[in-house]
């Protein structure tokens, strides 16, 4: 992929010289910043649906780009295909032009060809027009969940504040259902490879692992850069007693638990005492559903590290600020959020849905 072959300042490059609308997929965030004026993140669908060319640097038509066929892209679309896997090219969609090589040397080859043959894609295109009409809408309908006061609090407002507090340069590890789908929209990167999210096989207990990993290499090479870990409640749950290797080795890593009871939606306590009241638990309640306000912060306090329980914007603030200052100790923030909530209306699901 792009990030791997260390591509990103040709690709860098390439955008600006194009001006070409780009869309990172998970793991490649940073290697373009999400901040750059050519990023159509934001109008995501729009981009995919109705792009008639699209070039593939490396990334691949699987389950996360829904393998490149309609409804989510054109029935002509053209692809080309960039890539050092000769069994990658062709999957799913059928390119209309490829090239087999490492995205860094290729890259760098047309950037040569550019240089003699200038293409400047216009910024006053209808397709930039649109794209930018659309970047805008999404925004302020994000800004507008983000800035609700209500309690508990939603997804957007907690990324909101985990946004304005956290550095830049962090590694940011992420993994759940609406937190690590939300997160991706919500937390830019800057740089290329500071993230590590589930991927491509979307495999949930990866999250801490992933840190653990991180912060042991940041702790040898890069000191100074601090690691962030943000989970669902559902996906801490697969490994969370990976607390206790971050706590023995004495890993100044930050966890974040955005705890909405449960996988997508849960239940709140008087709603979970109302069901018992129907009989076994095993029977009576959503299995996506787990128990109501669960301290997960007592785990991280149980191993010598510290651990916060949030459930206003001052509070998860004050939880922020003190474990990021604190760059010694592991900490948790358990942050308590509403159980239904979800993420803002979508034009289609995340996930293409199987004809079975």
């Amino acid at each position: 992929g792009a990030a791997y072959s260390h591509a990103e300042n040709n690709i860098r490059m390439l955008v600006d010289l194009c001006g070409l609308p780009f869309l990172p997929t998970p793991m490649a965030k940073g290697v373009v910043p999400d901040n750059h004026p050519n990023c159509v993140a934001a109008a995501r669908s729009m981009a995919l649906q109705h792009a008639d060319v699209i070039i593939l640097l490396g990334a691949r038509l699987n389950w996360i780009l829904h393998f490149g066929l309609p409804p989510r892209f054109r029935q002509d679309v053209k692809v080309i295909q960039i890539d050092i896997c000769a069994e990658e090219l062709g999957n799913n969609v059928r390119p209309a032009a490829v090239l087999l090589g490492d995205i860094n040397a290729v890259t760098k080859q047309l950037l040569e060809e550019f240089s003699k043959r200038p293409l400047k894609y216009p910024s006053n295109s209808e397709w930039w027009k649109r794209l930018r009409e659309k970047i805008m809408n999404n925004e302020d309908r994000s800004k507008g969940l983000a800035l609700q006061k209500s309690l508990p609090m939603n997804y957007y407002t907690v990324f909101h504040h985990i946004r304005e507090l956290i550095p830049k340069d962090c590694i940011l590890v992420s993994e759940g259902a609406n937190t690590m789908d939300i997160g991706r929209t919500m937390l830019p990167n800057y740089y290329p490879r500071q993230r590590l999210d589930a991927g491509t096989f979307g495999t949930m207990g990866v999250g801490l692992g992933f840190a653990i990993a991180a912060a042991m290499v940041a702790k040898d090479r890069t000191p100074e850069k601090q690691v962030i870990c943000i989970e669902g409640d559902s996906a801490f749950g697969f490994s969370g007693m990976e607390v206790e290797t971050i706590c023995r080795h004495n890993l100044p890593i930050l966890i974040i638990v955005v705890n909405n009871n449960g996988i997508y939606t849960g239940l709140d306590a008087d709603t979970w005492k109302e069901m018992l009241k129907f009989g076994d638990p095993a029977t009576c309640v959503p299995p996506v559903s787990l128990l109501p306000n669960s301290h997960y912060e007592r785990i991280m306090s149980a191993f010598g590290g510290k651990g916060y329980c949030v459930k206003t914007p001052e509070e998860l603030q004050n939880a922020l600020k003190a474990s990021l200052t604190d760059k010694q100790t592991p900490s948790l923030i358990n942050v308590i959020i509403d159980p239904q909530s979800e993420r803002k209306k979508q034009e289609f699901h995340w996930l293409t849905r199987s004809n079975l």
